[in-house]
């Protein structure tokens, strides 16, 4: 006989922060716990491609700014080639790029930056292409689950037309919060990407 436990209450939710970046990012925690700290930059000096700098910053529902941000990247190389195993194309592997970085926004301004490359397109399901974009996860205090959303690229305007993911979304205005905007200030690729958790202009979220 299987006795109903009506006492027994739902386990209170827990938010990602304020802890994570002392487990997943303890140097901007100041903290000296890993002996190969990862940075915002994952492009080694070698490594082919369009040198670009992502900067952005995360809004919350009341448009405030928020400073304790942790953001993971994954991209492929200049040549549409993800360097995991599980890629079967026939592209080389470029081996001084990483393809995935962790970053953290500035605990002062708020603000995160990732030096890395343009990606290539890279193979969509049944046949398509899919536009260069970079795939984002993002965690911090009053996230109860990490975020999965996209970054495209504003002059990838052909690409995006017919990118099968971006395309997906019903409304035009929705699409535009996972786009870029290109600029270059002294002679450096800038690319603007900011995210808005909640609220107007609310970026485009994925269930994966």
């Amino acid at each position: 006989m299987v006795q109903k436990l009506d006492f027994i209450k739902e386990t209170p939710s827990q938010t990602a922060g304020p802890y994570v970046h002392i487990g997943l990012a303890p140097a901007y925690a100041g903290f000296d716990i890993f002996e190969n700290n990862f940075t915002n930059e994952i492009a080694g000096p070698n490594t082919r491609g369009e040198r670009i700098t992502i900067m952005g910053r995360v809004f919350d529902g009341s448009d405030a700014v928020v400073k304790d941000v942790l953001l993971e990247s994954w991209q492929a190389n200049t040549d549409g080639k993800y360097n995991h195993p599980e890629d079967f194309q026939t592209k080389d592997v470029d081996d001084d790029f990483r393809g995935w970085g962790r970053i953290c926004s500035d605990f002062e301004t708020g603000e995160f930056t990732l030096k890395t490359i343009k990606p290539g397109k890279v193979p969509g399901r049944n046949g398509s292409t899919q536009a260069p974009h970079i795939s984002l996860w993002i965690v911090a205090r009053g996230i109860n689950i990490g975020l999965h959303t996209r970054l495209y690229f504003a002059d990838e305007t052909v690409a995006n037309g017919t990118d099968p993911v971006l395309n997906g979304i019903e409304l035009a205005e929705r699409r535009k919060t996972l786009i870029a905007e290109r600029s270059e200030q002294d002679g450096e690729v800038i690319y603007t990407f900011d995210i808005r958790l909640q609220g107007d202009g609310e970026t485009v979220f994925f269930d994966i």
